[in-house]
């Protein structure tokens, strides 16, 4: 696991650990979700690609890295079982091409994935609730930097597809914390004109796995 993963993993438990500590230091009563509810979230999630991009035109194959943002999400629920979620967050990722001889820098890129998803709420009257989801991803990639080893670098925007888990904990009155596990199954073109060995045509998947801890409140 990357280092940058780890200290995203130790914040986050003793996000999670300081926020059951306090929940369960005060019996104070909490709302369950219900039809009409309004819910955002505010997480910090750790977006780790797995990656399998290749191409014919050269060996070998790409390389992304992990990085660590912070997310909003917006839920709505139609009853109080079934409720619908928007995800807004960027993320930023290096990207190397590994052709089993050296790895060859080829920049940067940032992506804006936005999801939304159909979920199911298992206990909704309960303090603790939790819920599965699908649904659709548009992945937007901009701000495209060149490398070391690469003079131009194109991204082909693309849709896709999700899976979701996770809880909510019932804090208290509106407030809950959340832990969230998405799969983001996603594909791409890359386009970039590598020094040396000229243009080059790449294609595959990013399929980035969403690790977020966060804290919830509801109108």
């Amino acid at each position: 696991m990357k280092r940058k993963s780890i200290q995203t993993w130790m914040a986050l438990t003793a996000l999670s650990t300081s926020l059951l500590i306090a929940t369960s230091a005060n019996a104070a009563n909490f709302k369950p979700k219900s039809a009409g509810d309004f819910l955002i979230r505010a997480r910090i999630v750790d977006v780790v690609p797995s990656e399998s991009i290749h191409s014919s035109d050269v060996a070998g194959k790409a390389e992304v890295s992990n990085d660590v943002i912070p997310e909003l999400d917006f839920s709505y629920f139609f009853t109080d079982h079934i409720a619908a979620e928007l995800i807004a967050g960027t993320s930023k990722h290096d990207v190397k091409w590994n052709t089993g001889a050296g790895k060859v820098d080829l920049g940067s890129v940032r992506l804006l994935p936005p999801t939304l998803t159909l979920q199911y709420h298992f206990m909704p009257k309960q303090r603790f609730s939790p819920y599965v989801g699908a649904g659709i991803n548009y992945t937007y990639f901009f701000s495209e930097d060149t490398g070391s080893g690469n003079t131009s670098i194109d991204y082909k925007n693309k849709f896709g597809y999700a899976l979701q888990a996770g809880f909510d904990y019932a804090i208290v009155g509106n407030w809950s914390v959340n832990l969230d596990v998405k799969k983001l199954f996603l594909k791409t073109d890359v386009n970039t004109d590598v020094t040396g060995v000229g243009h080059v045509h790449a294609t595959g998947h990013l399929n980035p796995l969403l690790v977020g801890i966060g804290v919830g409140y509801r109108f």
